[in-house]
């Protein structure tokens, strides 16, 4: 009897040590956890990059649309109206922060949930944050590309006289600004599925380019309802950042797509967490 307890302590004792061996071991360093976030966001972002599906139309769409219509169709008409200008080149720069951002979440995390990536990831021995902050940078460094051509195509063609200032200020709310909109990408791709996701996504994006007021001013019975869509408000952001006058305070702006984040994103782990 003396010998079997000894026996079970001796055990006890060995898995004990092997548990803390092993506690040691997988503690990683901190430069070594910061390269593992960069190495996993820049593979995310050129993937993204190297996919034609998302990459041509998110990166050239917003500036080629731009062009058309600020400088071919109505190029005399805005050079004589620098707030209608002002008003062109924000909502298409403002279209294209929301797309990688809501498309780059919304249809990829639904996919890739519905093929077993995400448990794949689970096994890997890498930090559990790194698979959605390597997108929410992916969508930030599209959103930083989409603002350069669309800045180089308003000083450029479009006539529109920006400063230095002005354009760092509107790149720097760009960047912050593209993080709603992975909010609510990754609260669709954790809740529908990869055949349905791109519908829905679909659905929302061009609800909130057309009811937030960001391409035409929106009739007095429908702008109370453009409060309601993150792009209005970062619009707002934008026209206070180059000088023109805005709706609304600043801090509600802000406020608003704070709480939209962390609210939509913590809605979204939770369902990861117990859901996958």
């Amino acid at each position: 009897m003396n010998g079997t307890r000894v026996v079970e302590h001796v055990m006890n004792a060995t898995s004990l040590e092997i548990s803390r061996g092993t506690a040691r071991r997988t503690a990683m360093p901190t430069s070594r956890l910061f390269g593992t976030y960069l190495k996993e966001a820049r593979y995310e972002s050129v993937r993204m990059l190297r996919a034609p599906a998302f990459g041509i139309p998110f990166l050239s769409l917003p500036v080629a649309l731009y062009l058309l219509f600020a400088v071919l169709l109505f190029g005399d008409a805005l050079r004589s109206d620098p707030k209608g200008a002002l008003f062109v080149f924000t909502g298409f720069d403002v279209m294209g922060v929301m797309g990688p951002g809501l498309f780059g979440f919304g249809v990829v995390v639904a996919m890739e949930r519905e093929q077993g990536l995400l448990t794949l990831k689970r096994a890997l021995p890498m930090p559990p944050a790194a698979y959605l902050l390597a997108k929410m940078i992916m969508a930030m460094v599209f959103g930083v590309i989409v603002t350069a051509t669309m800045i180089a195509a308003a000083l450029t063609l479009g006539h529109l006289p920006l400063t230095a200032g002005q354009c760092f200020r509107v790149a720097a709310i760009n960047i912050l600004g593209a993080l709603p909109f992975c909010a609510m990408g990754l609260f669709i791709g954790t809740r529908t599925t990869g055949k349905v996701a791109p519908a829905i996504t679909n659905v929302i994006y061009m609800a909130m380019i057309y009811l937030s007021g960001i391409m035409f001013p929106l009739p007095k019975t429908m702008q109370a309802t453009a409060v309601i869509w993150p792009a209005y408000h970062l619009d707002q952001l934008m026209f206070r950042a180059l000088g023109a006058s805005s709706q609304g305070a600043a801090m509600v702006h802000v406020a608003v797509l704070a709480g939209v984040t962390l609210l939509l994103t913590a809605l979204s782990v939770r369902r990861l967490a117990r859901v996958g």
